[in-house]
């Protein structure tokens, strides 16, 4: 759900240091938010203030929110020490395989570029034989 950002009340948050915000406001304007932050049905903050806070420092307005019903402080609180607690950070050698992917995805070989060339050409006749005859 789209809300307001002027609508979301940040209370009494357990993380006081929300570190920098940099890496995370560059992804926000490259991707976007990947995950939705999520609020109680008074529009509490629950789980998401460095993404919110990344957000509002780019100038958003509104952000993706999961809005949940009938949370007790109890719930609230156990929501954003999870939220929070259950991350795991890549290993070393996950890291390096994700960036060497990465690095082949963006520098292809030329064998790789002529293949990736010649099934988007034959795709184009494909789609034009298709047309062709209507459909």
């Amino acid at each position: 759900m789209l809300v307001s950002i002027k609508d979301i009340k940040v209370k009494n948050r357990v993380r006081k240091d929300l570190g920098d915000l940099q890496d995370l406001m560059d992804s926000l304007r490259r991707y976007g938010l990947l995950n939705p932050i999520t609020l109680n049905s008074k529009y509490q903050l629950i789980a998401g203030e460095r993404r919110l806070e990344a957000a509002k420092a780019i100038g958003w307005t509104s952000i993706n929110a999961n809005i949940i019903d009938n949370l007790t402080p109890l719930s609230q609180l156990e929501m954003e020490l999870e939220e929070n607690n259950q991350r795991k950070e890549f290993t070393d050698e996950e890291l390096l395989e994700g960036y060497k992917r990465l690095a082949a995805l963006r520098n292809p070989s030329p064998w790789r570029r002529l293949w990736e060339a010649l099934k988007e050409f034959f795709a184009w006749i494909f789609r034009t034989i298709l047309s062709w005859f209507g459909k």
